[in-house]
């Protein structure tokens, strides 16, 4: 599992004001998150270069429930 864009992402969860929602959808959103995980991976075409690597990583991420939380417990630390 690639972790290298977690400080990014939590960096900008936090500047958006995101961190409450993606903490909800990361310990408790469930099937939620698989859904999600798959439109992200349909949509990679739309994507190119480290953008396309930062979307498959995250689509992954949610689809792993482990690391779902593990990522979770991240973004509550940052």
């Amino acid at each position: 599992m690639n972790r290298t864009y977690w400080p990014k992402w939590a960096q900008t969860l936090q500047r958006f004001n995101l961190k409450g929602i993606s903490l909800a959808v990361l310990d408790g959103a469930g099937p939620l998150k698989l859904v999600l995980a798959q439109l992200m991976l349909a949509g990679i075409p739309f994507f190119s270069g480290s953008s396309r690597e930062q979307w498959k990583s995250a689509a992954e991420m949610l689809e792993d429930r482990d690391q779902s939380h593990i990522f979770a417990d991240f973004i509550r630390e940052e």
